[in-house]
């Protein structure tokens, strides 16, 4: 007995065991990492980002994962060679591929977080929309994806105000980033079927040109006083209030209400009026929105639009289940590491939703699925059988779960031998590595 607790000690403390699912998603980045060590880090980020710890820090990512020091994880995103914008690429490419030249809706958005001090790279007092005022923070600029009601990250670009620019630095404002956001996705092959932002976007000239350059079809929130020139003679009309069902992301619809202002003359851009009670307008109930749209836009326009509260509600996922704020890092290069991981995560996690798995399920080997037809998964009581990016981060848990926990327990097995209950744990982590992103969806 004692020989082999001697044999699964050794197995348990060298094979380090990890669930095949971010095994898979992680080789297609190895050659990106010329040392092993930065390798399995990048490896054990994943794992401690997507844990159900409440803060993502370096130190607790190092304790879900059974890192002794958080030293090599902080040497990791801080000093080893490699490329934010090589890593960024492979990521989209990963997605392009599972997209199998699906169009997308493109949402433009922009996140600001409080940071205290003054010592972390462009962090100044600005407007921040987690906190919906002006306070010491850090803005960044955001593209994110959504097909089939799932979100993925898609690019991030840091706003750098003019009092906090660096040697080097070029002040861009942040439709500037947004327009050259547009420009690299379309570069990149990404096939873009509707843009979806906010007034400030809406309301700049230099971003519309940029969307109207690549054809592209876009909804855009506009200011209640927006200013549209009118030759003399003409006037601003309202149509009568229609009343409508928006559908929300599970399924489940709420009345709105919709109507058209007409400036002068119909025009193939037309603006939209949309509430939850045309009587008192609700200010944060009620949106002005400008498309170029084409067609019945009564019945569709609302959802539509609609779509970008989805992905708001999905980065507030990001932000408080992944860890976006949670560095303590005050070099941004830092940061934007740490935030490419964030989105690597992320991306690994929405490409396990079934709408995605959809996609390529009948590219799977069928007897790979036969051959594993026998572990069903979603017998767990835990197991989630809805779609959303929430449920598939909840069910990537409980498939990573047993390793986490035979990870916390593992060190007190020194303490009091058990050979049955490793040998349990073992044989349990090695049907979690048997997982096959087909079951995702139950």
């Amino acid at each position: 007995m004692d020989v082999e607790l001697q044999i699964l000690k050794h197995l348990a403390r060298d094979a380090h065991p990890t669930v095949a699912i971010i095994d898979e998603y992680c080789a297609e980045y190895k050659d990106l990492f010329k040392e092993v060590r930065n390798y399995e880090c990048f490896k054990y980020l994943h794992l401690g980002i997507m844990s159900p710890i409440k803060r993502k820090s370096l130190p607790e990512i190092a304790k879900a994962v059974s890192i002794n020091s958080a030293q090599s994880l902080h040497h990791f995103l801080a000093n080893s060679d490699w490329s934010v914008e090589e890593l960024k690429q492979r990521r989209l490419n990963k997605l392009k591929k599972a997209l199998d030249g699906n169009a997308i809706t493109v949402v433009i958005d922009e996140t600001g977080d409080r940071k205290k001090g003054r010592k972390t790279d462009y962090v100044t007092r600005q407007y921040l929309g987690s906190v919906g005022k002006v306070d010491n923070g850090i803005v960044s600029v955001n593209a994110y994806g959504l097909y089939s009601n799932i979100t993925f990250p898609l690019s991030v670009k840091i706003f750098k105000p003019k009092g906090t620019l660096k040697e080097g630095d070029k002040y861009k404002t942040k439709i500037e980033l947004a327009s050259e956001i547009i420009t690299e996705l379309i570069e990149s092959g990404f096939t873009i079927k509707l843009v979806l932002a906010d007034s400030l976007y809406g309301e700049s000239s230099e971003f519309i040109r940029k969307l109207a350059e690549y054809k592209l079809d876009y909804v855009v929130a506009i200011r209640n006083n927006h200013g549209v020139w009118l030759p003399a003679g003409q006037r601003v009309r309202a149509n009568k209030w229609c009343k409508f069902e928006r559908t929300f992301s599970n399924q489940k619809s709420e009345i709105r209400y919709i109507r058209e202002i007409i400036y002068g003359k119909k025009r193939a851009i037309t603006y939209w009026e949309i509430t939850t009670d045309p009587e008192t307008m609700p200010e944060n109930s009620t949106s002005f929105v400008m498309t170029n749209l084409q067609g019945n836009l009564k019945k569709t326009l609302g959802d539509l639009y609609g779509l970008r509260t989805w992905v708001e509600y999905g980065f507030r996922q990001c932000k408080q289940e992944l860890g976006w704020t949670d560095y303590r890092f005050t070099n941004f290069q830092h940061i934007d590491r740490w935030w490419e991981i964030i989105f690597c995560v992320y991306t690994m996690i929405s490409l396990n939703s079934s709408a995605l798995l959809g996609l390529n399920l009948s590219r799977k080997i069928e007897p790979e699925l036969q051959e594993n037809s026998d572990a069903d998964f979603s017998n767990h009581q835990q197991w989630n059988h809805e779609s959303g990016w929430k449920n598939t981060l909840n069910n990537l848990r409980l498939i990573a779960q047993p390793l986490l926990l035979f990870w916390l327990i593992y060190p007190w097995i020194h303490i009091f031998p058990n050979s049955n209950l490793l040998l349990g744990f073992n044989q349990l982590i090695s049907a979690m590595n048997q997982f096959k992103p087909c079951y995702a969806s139950g």
